[in-house]
């Protein structure tokens, strides 16, 4: 018995099969951490005489100018002409001090003495003006997903804390200094530490300044007898003349008062609080600082600092090795 055919099911099995194909070969869109990748680096490239390598740097640090506008900028976003792309830098106005979080999406701008081309959006946060040039400070940092993923939809992150005076000299200092027409040294800024030690060592009375002891020079004045004094007046003449032991030992040792209340401050950085012991030292040993028991905790600190001013250099220590909730606080 023959049973009967039904030509239609071939057709249709045939027609969902190819569509289905068809919809899984179109490629997902990247969301969540997957959008910043894949991370494009770059060949080398000239302009004018000067050639500009893009290198993948983690501890970029460099100050220069800024300018507005740019193509296929929008959002909080800017083109740079090494670091990678897409990567994430904190920009800092050397004029007002203010910091923002910005996305690095284009290479540029192609001109030598530009460091770095905001969006019209990012230069309104930043608080530069529309037209002209700003001397800016850009480094290199990696924020948190929620901050990135906040960026790459064309919002904003928060502002970031802003630069002290202090700190602002050292960068408008290390600008006019480097040539306009080469590649900025991309070297995280230091503050000189003649600034750092000037008023305690005016404090610290030196050894050598101590006017000497008053005595000596009473004992020298005095006339020497012309006439052969007898033996008693000679011995008594040379045991007058010599210095007491304690007057010559006053001026080589300096009190220690003044030295120790020198080097204490009002304020520190604290850098980060653990729950092993073990894992502060560590750190406290990398950055110079000291550990203190908290409850069940133990802070990292670096300090003490006689104010803020003089610890901002510490705290840029500690944001650049990767401790970005360090902060500035009084010593307790």
């Amino acid at each position: 018995m023959r049973l009967p055919v039904n030509h239609a099911i071939p057709l249709a099995a045939l027609l969902f099969f190819g569509g289905t194909e068809g919809v899984c070969a179109q490629p997902a869109t990247p969301s969540g951490p997957a959008a910043d990748y894949p991370v494009i680096v770059g060949e080398p490239f000239t302009i004018g005489s000067t050639t500009w390598t893009p290198t993948d740097q983690l501890n970029y640090d460099a100050v220069g100018v800024a300018t507005v506008g740019g193509e296929g900028l929008a959002g909080i976003s800017g083109a740079h002409k090494t670091l990678p792309l897409p990567s994430y830098a904190e920009v800092t106005s050397l004029d007002s001090g203010r910091t923002i979080l910005v996305r690095l999406v284009a290479r540029g701008p192609m001109v030598n003495d530009v460091l770095l081309s905001l969006s019209p959006a990012a230069a309104t946060q930043l608080g530069l003006p529309a037209g002209g040039r700003s001397a800016v400070r850009v480094r290199r940092v990696n924020p948190p997903e929620v901050e990135r993923a906040a960026l790459r939809t064309g919002g904003t992150a928060p502002l970031r804390m802003e630069t002290p005076d202090s700190l602002l000299k050292v960068l408008r200092r290390k600008l006019a200094e480097q040539s306009p027409l080469a590649p900025p040294p991309s070297v995280p800024p230091k503050m000189p530490t003649s600034l750092a030690v000037a008023e305690p060592a005016k404090s610290t009375p030196s050894p050598k300044s101590t006017p000497a002891p008053k005595s000596a020079p009473a004992l020298k004045s005095a006339p020497a007898p012309k006439a052969s004094p007898s033996p008693a007046a000679s011995t008594v003449l040379a045991q007058s003349a010599m210095p007491s032991p304690k007057a010559a030992s006053r001026p080589e040792t300096p009190a220690p008062a003044p030295t120790k209340a020198a080097t204490r401050g009002s304020h520190v950085v604290q850098v980060a609080a653990f729950s092993t012991k073990e894992r502060a030292r560590k750190v406290a040993g990398q950055l110079g600082g000291e550990v203190s028991a908290s409850g069940r905790l133990w802070r990292v600190r670096l300090g003490p600092f006689s104010g803020s001013g003089e610890a901002a250099p510490a705290l840029e220590k500690a944001r650049a090795a990767g401790y970005r909730d360090a902060r500035i606080q009084r010593a307790d």
